[in-house]
C-alpha cells in the first residue's frame, strides 16, 4: 500500500512510498481511509522527524478488516477514527474504541476533521465545569480546535471572546458564536476570565495567567508562538484559588478517557447542524507538502484536508 512517511529534506519533508500492509491487533480494525485533516503537531514534528516517520491522527474512511475480537463496526461501514499515526496511508490499523459509524451524508473531508480537534475543544471545556452565564476565552480560535471550542462553549450558554492574530483571521468567528473577537493577542488587563483556552504559549499564557478569575482555569494544549513563558507567580496565586491545567488528547484516547462515545457525539452534533466545520483547504494527498506549508504559516482558517488515494 502507499502512505506519506517523513522525508527530510523534500518539500513539507513528506514523501508518498511503497509499504506493507498494517498489521491490526486482536481489537483494531483495519480502516481504507478516504480523508485525513491535518493537525500543528504533526505538520511541526515532520521538521524534525527521523526519515520513515509516520504522520497521520485524523481518519474518516470504510472498514476493510473488522477487528478479529468482533469490537469494532462490521466490513464497508463507514467509520471517523484516531490513529495514533500512520493515517495518511491507503489504509491503518485503528483500535475499535477509538471508532464512530458516520452516516452516508457526512462527507469523509468533513468527519476527518472531528477526532483531534473536536474532541481537544471537548476535553479541554470539560474543565470549566457548567459554562452557562460564564466568561471563556480561546486564544487560537481561527484554527481547528478553536473554532470547534466557540461552537460548544457557546451551545452551552458561555459568554465567548475568540483571540486571533488578525482580522482576516477572525472572520466568520462571530458567526460561530464568538461574543468578542479580538486581535493580535490577549491582553494581560481586562475583567477576569473564568475559563481560558490557550494554544498560543509565550506571552499569551502569560497574560492568561494574570486574567484568570478567582476561580478559574486555565487550561494549556498548545504552544504555537514555540516560546517558552514568564510570569509573576503572585500575580496569578493572589487572584484566589484559580488553576491552571495540561490537556493532551493523544494521553486521555491512550488511556480510554476519550473515544467511541465522545466521537460518535460530535458526529451527531453535526449531523443535526450544532456543530460547523470549516475546512478551508481540501488537496490530494500528492500535494501534502503544499498544506503542510499552508498550516504551519497559519494561512489556513479551520482545517486542512488530505484526501488520501487521489491523484
Amino acid at each position: 500500500m502507499r502512505a506519506l512517511v517523513a522525508a527530510p529534506g523534500l518539500p513539507g519533508a513528506v514523501a508518498l512510498r511503497e509499504l506493507e500492509e498494517p498489521e491490526p491487533g486482536h481489537n483494531e480494525a483495519v480502516v481504507e481511509v478516504h480523508a485525513s485533516s491535518l493537525n500543528r503537531g504533526e505538520c511541526t514534528a515532520l521538521r524534525s522527524a527521523s526519515d520513515g516517520w509516520r504522520p497521520g491522527w485524523d481518519v474518516a474512511g470504510v472498514i476493510d478488516r473488522p477487528a478479529i475480537d468482533g469490537s469494532s463496526p462490521e466490513a464497508g461501514t463507514r467509520v471517523v477514527g484516531w490513529s495514533n499515526g500512520g493515517g495518511w496511508a491507503d489504509r491503518v490499523a485503528v483500535r475499535s474504541d477509538h471508532l464512530a459509524p458516520i452516516p452516508d451524508r457526512v462527507p469523509f473531508e468533513v468527519a476527518s476533521t472531528l477526532p483531534v480537534a473536536g474532541l481537544t475543544a471537548v476535553g479541554a471545556l470539560a474543565f470549566g465545569g457548567p459554562l452557562d452565564g460564564r466568561r471563556v476565552a480561546i486564544t487560537g480560535a481561527a484554527g481547528g480546535v478553536g473554532r470547534f471550542a466557540v461552537q460548544l462553549a457557546r451551545a452551552a450558554g458561555a459568554q465567548v471572546t475568540a483571540v486571533v492574530g488578525s482580522p482576516e483571521r477572525g472572520e466568520g468567528l462571530a458567526e460561530l458564536g464568538a461574543d468578542h473577537v479580538v486581535w493580535p493577542a490577549l491582553e494581560p488587563d481586562g475583567d477576569p476570565i473564568d475559563l481560558v483556552l490557550e494554544s498560543v504559549g509565550g506571552s499569551s499564557l502569560a497574560a492568561a495567567l494574570t486574567r484568570v478569575s478567582a476561580d478559574g482555569t486555565v487550561v494549556s494544549f498548545g504552544n504555537s508562538s514555540n516560546e517558552h513563558t514568564s510570569f509573576d507567580a503572585r500575580v496569578f496565586y493572589r487572584r484566589g484559588r484559580p488553576t491552571m491545567r495540561g490537556y493532551f488528547v493523544t494521553h486521555e484516547l491512550l488511556d480510554g478517557r476519550l473515544g467511541t462515545e465522545q466521537l460518535a457525539e460530535l458526529v451527531e452534533l453535526v449531523v443535526t447542524g450544532r456543530l460547523l466545520t470549516d475546512v478551508d483547504l481540501r488537496v490530494p494527498w500528492t500535494e501534502a507538502a503544499t498544506a503542510i506549508q499552508s498550516l504551519v504559516e497559519r494561512r489556513v482558517r479551520g482545517k486542512a484536508v488530505l484526501l488520501i488515494g487521489s491523484a
